[in-house]
């Protein structure tokens, strides 16, 4: 079922206040290349479930030294639909070499770094790094947000102990309050009891789409 209704969601940032966020499909800065249709302002949006949850986690990270870093939220249908446009467009491959450098961007849906029905249209998906507060700098990861390669895999062990040791610090994190991390993305969670498993939403990712 796809809903306009808002109802439910929260603005993360009233959340959790800590929060940073660069929300990529606002910019140009991401694997398509423009700002992606349903972004109308550079917001995270979320279930409050979902929000709640992530905020126990920012504490947990806030004590050990680090901050939330988030990439993407609530992820409007009409959102999906522009992946699908920009899929089938042979000839718009300006950010293959920073995003899909080793694969053909037609294969990003079979090889699980793009979903025909994104788990983030039902409201309780998150993307997300840790910054360290002592550096003022993203934690290394081993591999950037949203690069479609087996680099991202979260096992991926082709990565220096210190990258890999930082994946499993957010990773344990986030399963300890009750995210489900993703096989194919190291930085992509999902809220285990989700509140609408059922729902893809489609309203436009801005501040004035819910209610404070």
């Amino acid at each position: 079922m796809i809903s306009k209704n808002s109802t439910g969601f929260v603005l993360l940032s009233d959340v959790v206040p800590h929060i940073v966020q660069e929300i990529r499909y606002f910019s140009t800065y991401n694997f398509v290349g423009e700002r992606v249709d349903g972004y109308e302002e550079p917001v995270a949006l979320l279930t409050r479930e979902a929000a709640r949850a992530l905020k126990a986690v920012s504490n947990e990270m806030m004590v050990k030294g680090y901050r939330l870093k988030v990439f993407d939220a609530y992820r409007p249908v009409m959102a999906v639909k522009h992946f699908l446009l920009w899929a089938i467009e042979d000839e718009d491959v300006r950010m293959k070499p920073y995003f899909y450098p080793d694969i053909d961007k037609q294969d990003a849906f079979e090889l699980g770094y793009i979903a025909k029905q994104s788990s983030h249209s039902r409201g309780s998906t998150i993307d997300l790094t840790l910054l360290d507060m002592k550096t003022g700098k993203e934690v290394d990861m081993g591999g950037p947000f949203d690069l479609f390669s087996e680099v991202s895999h979260p096992d991926y062990r082709g990565i220096t102990d210190e990258q890999y040791a930082n994946r499993m610090l957010l990773r344990t994190a986030m399963e300890r309050n009750g995210f489900e991390p993703y096989e194919c993305e190291w930085w992509h969670f999902t809220l285990k009891g989700e509140p609408f498993p059922d729902t893809w939403f489609d309203f436009p990712v801005a501040q004035g789409s819910v209610k404070a």
